[in-house]
């Protein structure tokens, strides 16, 4: 197989490093079936020829609305209270409501800040504006005025946006830059008793730094649908205020037709077109165009799948469509001030922190 697969579908539970790479001879696009490619060195791909491809734009509506079911149940405790009903807790007066729904907090008016306003930020935005949020967002990458088409508050650095906010959901891409973007000292400039949310990527959460802000109430409560190692069993285990999911945010019977879907057309235009010309989500283009020689792993050569695997051509008709907007280099990084009173992370740190474009 190794010596013959000239494109792969692939999830995000299998890891290829440049060493796994090489050992494709043939291989000229991994497709992942989903939107982060975080578990694929995408640069040492392009380097040996092999374009990498991802599924942006499926899921949205499922992210997005069980990001808001994790924010409500955070807001009104709803899990604790139904689990204390399961076991058998007997409710008699307002007293005992009172001491078990300890936390609960009325939405309207809050501030929700979202790290990353893409496709599925931008959803949860419009979602929380009709539960009354005052909803705010950090993200360099979007154009001036887009905030004013939705109606937010936009903020350009980083701690305005944690300091700020009463809830912070995250939605951003995980890269080199941007790991443990939620750790000890980002999480003491977070207004205290505020809450957490993550459907995004799990390695922008330090497990050991949020579990010690659970216990010491720093954070009031967290809910996190994705988890650095996965299946989960961590740092967090024994956190107080936590409400955790399998990585299911994503998951209904129409989004996962969708998403086999768009990853099959991005396969069908590799076999009829030219790679990476033809292709709608490359990710490692940059690196891609930089080799010089051979295909598979031993670099880049013009051409589909089936000149990389036959010499006969393989006639199908051209898709008219395209389920994903166009790649293309992501924009420069943005060199983010310091806000006064506020404690500024390292300024590379605020400079890199979106060198990666947004998944969601």
């Amino acid at each position: 197989v190794l010596n013959e697969a000239v494109g792969a579908l692939m999830w995000h539970t299998i890891i290829l490093t440049k060493e796994d790479l090489e050992k494709f001879k043939a291989l000229r696009i991994i497709v992942r079936i989903g939107s982060g490619v975080d578990n694929i060195d995408v640069k040492a791909a392009g380097e040996l020829g092999i374009a990498v491809c991802n599924v942006p734009g499926y899921g949205v509506e499922e992210v997005a609305d069980t990001t808001m079911c994790l924010i409500l149940n955070l807001y009104r405790r709803t899990y604790w209270l139904a689990n204390m009903v399961r076991e058998g807790k007997k409710f008699t007066g307002p007293e005992q409501v009172r001491d078990a729904a300890q936390g609960c907090a009325r939405i309207r008016g809050d501030t929700l800040g979202l790290v990353g306003l893409g496709r599925i930020g931008s959803a949860v935005a419009l979602r929380a504006k009709v539960f009354g949020f005052n909803v705010s967002f950090y993200d360099p990458y979007l154009p001036d005025g887009i905030e004013k088409s939705l109606g937010l508050n936009r903020v350009y650095t980083l701690q305005e946006l944690l300091f700020h906010s009463d809830c912070v959901s995250l939605h951003c891409t995980l890269n080199e830059h941007n790991h443990h973007l939620i750790n000890e000292f980002t999480i003491k400039q977070m207004r205290p008793g505020a809450f957490l949310v993550n459907t995004a990527r799990g390695g922008l959460v330090d497990d050991e730094a949020l579990a010690h802000a659970l216990k010491q109430g720093r954070i009031r409560a967290a809910a996190l649908d994705v988890h650095e190692n996965e299946p989960y069993n961590g740092a967090l285990k024994d956190a107080p205020n936590l409400l955790c999911t399998p990585h299911a945010a994503f998951y209904s019977e129409a989004a996962t037709t969708e998403l086999r879907e768009m990853a099959a057309s991005e396969i069908r235009r590799a076999i009829i077109g030219n790679i990476p010309d033809c292709l709608r989500n490359c990710v490692n283009k940059e690196y891609f165009l930089r080799s010089s020689t051979g295909g598979g792993a031993g670099g880049y050569s013009e051409g589909g799948l089936q000149q990389a695997h036959s010499t006969t051509p393989l006639e199908a008709p051209h898709s008219a469509g395209s389920h994903g907007p166009p790649s293309g280099p992501p924009p420069p990084s943005v060199a983010v001030p310091p806000v006064s009173g506020v404690t500024a992370p390292p300024p590379q740190e605020l400079v890199s922190l979106f060198l990666g474009r947004n998944n969601n």
